[in-house]
């Protein structure tokens, strides 16, 4: 089977004693090239949790749990090919960098698609079965943050049909260090 033929794979929320397979990805998306620019941990950092955090990381994100989901597009042999989650928002709260959080909202984070899937169609599905997700929880909107160097993930979130909102997210890298927000509205 070509790793290009969309339909190769089964898209699906994650079970909660799926935790190794939740950590394998991880990393190996911590591995990738533009680590640096797509994720806020290091793979140093990841691989030094212990499994207790993999467990409720999992447990936090799997089937049946209601503030986030975890979806994973499965392919031949069972190997997962890509992942992203939806973590819920609850207006009238702070969010992971402290503003308030105004609407009922979903946050995209952890994308990531094995190098042999992108361009297949996977991350669009991915992100299809996220919203979908997002959308029957009630969420008013769902947004994600990208970083401005950080071309290629920009451009599969458009093609999600994600837009800027036109607002930064500051980082901890120091002054003119921030993300953009990019958003898609019910």
């Amino acid at each position: 089977m070509s790793a290009s033929v969309p339909g190769d794979y089964v898209i699906r929320s994650i079970r909660a004693e799926e935790w190794p397979a939740v950590k394998e990805l991880r990393l190996r998306a911590l591995r990738d090239p533009l680590a640096h620019l797509a994720y806020l941990e290091t793979y140093d950092d990841a691989a030094t949790r212990p499994d207790t955090y993999w467990q409720e990381r999992a447990a936090r994100a799997s089937e049946g749990a209601s503030g986030a989901r975890q979806v994973v597009a499965v392919g031949p042999g069972g190997l997962w090919l890509g992942t992203l989650t939806v973590l819920v928002e609850e207006a009238g709260t702070t969010d992971w960098y402290g503003s308030p959080v105004e609407r009922r909202q979903g946050h995209v984070v952890g994308v990531f698609v094995r190098p042999e899937w992108r361009g297949s169609g996977l991350t669009k599905a991915l992100f299809d079965a996220g919203l979908e997700w997002a959308w029957a929880h009630g969420l008013e909107r769902v947004r994600l943050i990208v970083h401005p160097d950080n071309g290629r993930a920009q451009g599969a979130y458009r093609k999600a049909g994600f837009v800027p909102s036109g607002r930064t997210v500051p980082l901890a890298g120091g002054p003119g260090d921030h993300e953009l927000e990019f958003v898609l509205e019910r």
